[in-house]
């Protein structure tokens, strides 16, 4: 029995996820992850993860020198 999928244009009838459970792996998603989303201007003075990271490690430093 072939159900004609309505929701998404980009998914093939022959595509069939009956058997699927939602949210299987949610749990272990939100253990290993940590993705933080930055406004588009404060992105665009950070080229690359390496400059997000170096910034926030000098900040780290200068709160602790101060506290």
């Amino acid at each position: 029995m072939t159900i004609k999928n309505q929701q998404d244009q980009d998914l093939l009838d022959e595509y069939d996820f009956s058997k699927g459970i939602r949210g299987k792996y949610a749990q272990r998603y939100r253990e290993g992850s940590n993705i933080v989303k930055l406004d588009n201007d404060v992105a665009e003075m950070f080229p690359d993860q390496k400059s997000i990271n170096d910034a926030l490690r000098a900040l780290a430093n200068i709160i602790s020198i101060n506290t």
